[in-house]
């Protein structure tokens, strides 16, 4: 009579090779995912700088109404002060 036990020798490398795979690829997602806000945040500031510049130029309330939007400031005068920061 024969027998033959079958052993598997690779279960533990497989496994590690599937931690390493789910933490390189949520490593990566996350590194995506900060750089999509930095750039969010980014475009948000030369948009504000944008808008400003057309209040000097034009001061119509259009634009100020979408600055307003843009940075949660009611007050005219608010905004007239963050245009002359930027």
């Amino acid at each position: 009579m024969k027998f033959e036990v079958k052993t598997e020798q690779n279960t533990f490398s497989q496994d590690l090779i599937w931690i390493c795979l789910f933490s390189i690829f949520t490593s990566i997602a996350l590194l995506l995912a900060n750089i999509c806000i930095e750039l969010s945040e980014i475009s948000k500031y030369y948009e504000i700088n944008y808008r400003c510049k057309l209040i000097m130029v034009d001061k119509s309330a259009i634009h100020f109404k979408k600055l307003s939007k843009l940075t949660k400031q009611n007050s005219k005068q608010r905004i007239w002060d963050l245009c002359k920061q930027i």
